[in-house]
């Protein structure tokens, strides 16, 4: 591989600077925006200063990816590196850290299909990564790129995926890691992974994006490097189940993908890797898509409304932990992938997550409330003819049921006051009965009788 097989641009000004040459903010010092890979090969890569353009084989590729499968190399048996082609951010391969992170499964979702009136409704299923989230795709390749760069400290701000994506992926290669969470505002599932992993956790008395000022001036004094999906190489990984997603569905786009909006990383990271995907001969098409956020999160959601200059934040406030984010940010970075492809960003109430929740649960396939907004934004844009009944329609579930089953419990419990009949029939509070056999036959039967 070249010494030089990648440098970083901004989505501000346009201006290219080699990786060595980054802030530890992340952040182009005059513009304050955010960075992007780009490889020689990229649509916007032919600059001076970069290796002269040599396109990838998509054929070749297809094979060599699908040979990988049978491998029994740890780089290969990864659902990111195995793709290392199109994410060429390593000076060597085998400095790769990795958790068989990514082949996740995509599901069919027959009754929820059914529920809007889909021919196709599908589900991406990243809570199935090894610690239980979407995030283990794009820390198996920033933390490598921290190792093989001779950092000993990574450190992140975090609503608890990506603490618990960090922490593993530090204690693989053998670094520390420190976490600064919001105190109280974090399900228990996911603080306990940090804290198994090793991580030296930092409760502070604030929200997620105070955490972030304090974890900014943290890395600005110290030799730190910055987990948070500002870090362009966390969305390298997070671009690779737009690949997944293709070669699932035999190299056929799907015609939308839906995604959870919170610091809004991951649907800019899909669609770099569709378009890039495109741009190299892989498919004809980039599929539409739309961000969904909670009504008590949804910066995005109002920008677009309001048609502002500048995304205006809020304070978050929604059951749905992961996503709780007032000033996410790579908002811009999100916005341009939904205007490019023609998608939307929605918004959705708390009752209406609980209720998508439930409904993907009984298909068998639980994920966290964070991923339900997918399926609560869908039933949206069907009502409002944004998504066509003969689309084939892919959502994305960025999390695992057991990342947050005190949620769960409450809404089988009716303690998340959802005020919504529809979500009756859903729940499925325990029996507690007299251990008499009368007693526990008699219930059962009328139980059984009424469904």
């Amino acid at each position: 591989m070249p010494i030089r097989s990648h440098q970083l641009r901004c989505i501000g000004n346009d201006a290219r600077i080699a990786p060595e040459e980054i802030a530890s903010d992340f952040r182009d010092p005059e513009t304050r925006e955010l960075y992007e890979v780009e490889y020689p090969w990229s649509e916007t890569g032919d600059r001076p200063g970069m290796f002269p353009r040599n396109l990838p084989n998509a054929s070749a590729l297809r094979h060599l990816w699908a040979e990988r499968r049978d491998s029994t190399l740890p780089i290969d048996q990864s659902g990111v590196w195995r793709y290392r082609e199109l994410l060429p951010i390593l000076q060597d391969d085998a400095h790769a850290i990795t958790l068989r992170e990514g082949n996740t499964p995509l599901y069919d979702l027959p009754r929820c299909g059914k529920l809007l009136g889909l021919d196709f409704l599908l589900a991406k299923h990243q809570g199935l990564n090894p610690t239980g989230s979407f995030k283990d795709t794009g820390m198996t390749a920033a933390l490598s790129v921290a190792a093989e760069r001779g950092y000993q400290w990574v450190a992140c701000a975090s609503t608890g995926n990506t603490s618990a994506a960090m922490a593993a992926y530090a204690a693989r290669a053998g670094l520390r890691s420190i976490v600064f969470i919001p105190e109280g505002k974090i399900a228990w599932g996911k603080l306990s992974q940090s804290m198994d992993y090793g991580a030296l956790t930092v409760q502070l008395k604030t929200d997620f994006d105070g955490c972030v000022q304090m974890l900014a001036e943290l890395v600005r004094r110290n030799p730190i490097y910055l987990l948070n999906s500002v870090n362009p190489y966390r969305l390298e990984g997070q671009k690779t189940p737009a690949i997944e997603i293709c070669e699932q569905l035999d190299w056929q786009v799907p015609d939308h993908v839906i995604v959870p909006g919170g610091n809004l990383a991951n649907g800019s990271a899909l669609g770099k890797g569709f378009s890039e995907l495109k741009h190299l001969g892989f498919i004809s098409r980039v599929p539409k898509i739309s961000v969904i956020q909670a009504e008590g999160a949804n910066p995005l959601f109002q920008w677009f409304t309001n048609a502002e200059k500048m995304l205006r934040p809020v304070t978050a406030d929604t059951r749905a932990t992961a996503i709780r984010i007032g000033n996410p940010a790579s908002w811009r970075k999100a916005a341009r992938v939904i205007e490019a492809t023609g998608g939307w960003c929605e918004s959705v109430s708390e009752q209406e997550i609980a209720l998508a929740k439930a409904q993907i649960g009984a298909e068998g396939i639980g994920c966290e409330p964070a991923s339900a907004v997918t399926l609560a934004g869908a039933k949206k844009l069907v009502a409002a003819g944004r998504i066509q009944l003969s689309e084939r329609v892919v959502l994305l579930l960025t999390g695992h049921t057991l990342k947050d089953p005190e949620y769960t419990i409450d809404f089988h419990k009716d303690l998340l006051a959802t005020g919504m009949a529809e979500a009756d029939p859903y729940r499925k509070p325990p029996l507690v009965l007299e251990a008499n056999e009368s007693v526990v036959l008699r219930a059962l039967e009328a139980e059984m009788a009424r469904a």
